[in-house]
């Protein structure tokens, strides 16, 4: 991937940014600063679901509006990735969304803006072009790895349990 980075803008990437859904241990993150090139900051991100701890409410007949944050500190925020879309005049879900918690773990060299952060999650929830999903709550990063890992659970329990996900990429 950063080859194919640098080959087309002929130089590596300023960020890269790693989505996961727990925290990365030191072996893990020493792992991914040593991939990196020398001067990209590598940050880690944990993305996790909620199940209704935050909610958020307003006037009217619809729920939040899909992108909006709430920022707790340089570190953490809410984002609802679902919710009423004003462009459709309509919200896609059956009941009051609940947020995405979003933490900035680590940084290799500077800790980026939270506000770049979630954007950069909010256009990876978009649309999903290998399901067809529009507006889906997990950026593509998650929801992928996720199903990669339901896969690989259930192909490896035949052979004495799951193994880490860490092992098959």
């Amino acid at each position: 991937m950063i080859e194919a980075y640098r080959d087309l803008h002929s130089e590596p990437p300023k960020e890269l940014f790693i989505h996961g859904q727990a925290s990365f241990n030191d072996e893990e993150w020493n792992a991914f600063c040593r991939a990196a090139p020398k001067g990209t900051n590598v940050v880690g991100v944990r993305i996790k679901p909620t199940g209704g701890d935050a909610k958020l409410f307003r006037a009217g007949d619809y729920p939040v509006i899909r992108g909006t944050a709430l920022n707790l500190d340089e570190r953490n925020a809410y984002l609802w990735t679902s919710g009423y879309v004003p462009q459709l005049d309509t919200y896609i879900g059956p009941e009051t969304p609940n947020p995405l918690m979003v933490t900035i773990l680590r940084s290799k060299h500077r800790q980026p803006d939270m506000r770049t952060v979630l954007s950069d999650i909010m256009g990876l929830t978009k649309i999903n072009y290998n399901s067809c999903n529009f507006n889906d709550g997990l950026p593509v990063t998650v929801r992928f790895a996720k199903m990669v890992g339901d896969i690989l659970v259930m192909g490896s329990a035949r052979e004495g349990g799951p193994q880490p996900f860490k092992y098959y990429i």
